[in-house]
């Protein structure tokens, strides 16, 4: 089994930053990968960003391309989310996720389903 715990969301005026933070414990060495979902107030569930473990390789979705930064340090288990030049639309409860087995496409890094660890999420507020 695997736990993830997020930390770092808050209040933010648009244009501002925020780093979420996710660590996790338990199975580590089973991690493949890590990935950021959120899911804003009456909306569905939406891929964020995602790295994988071996090799750093990085997602992310179109709407926080060039914005967020998804970064890893694998000696503390943690995956990093950078948020910077936030808008409204940002506005969110962020997950953490990890798959539970390896992911055979690319697509598969943005699916949810793929993914089998959930934190508890942390809440992110943009102010327009």
């Amino acid at each position: 089994q695997v736990q993830l715990v997020e930390s770092g969301g808050g209040l933010v005026q648009a244009g501002g930053s925020l780093r979420l933070s996710c660590t996790a414990s338990g199975r580590t060495s089973s991690i493949y990968a890590m990935g950021w979902f959120r899911q804003a107030p009456g909306k569905e569930r939406e891929f964020v960003s995602a790295i994988r473990r071996s090799d750093y390789t990085r997602y992310y979705a179109n709407s926080v391309k060039g914005r967020f930064t998804i970064s890893r340090d694998n000696a503390k288990n943690t995956v990093y989310l950078q948020m910077n030049s936030l808008k409204f639309e940002d506005t969110a409860i962020y997950y953490c996720a990890a798959p539970g087995s390896t992911l055979a496409s690319t697509t598969d890094y943005s699916r949810g389903t793929r993914y089998d660890y959930w934190g508890q999420g942390t809440a992110v507020t943009v102010s327009s």
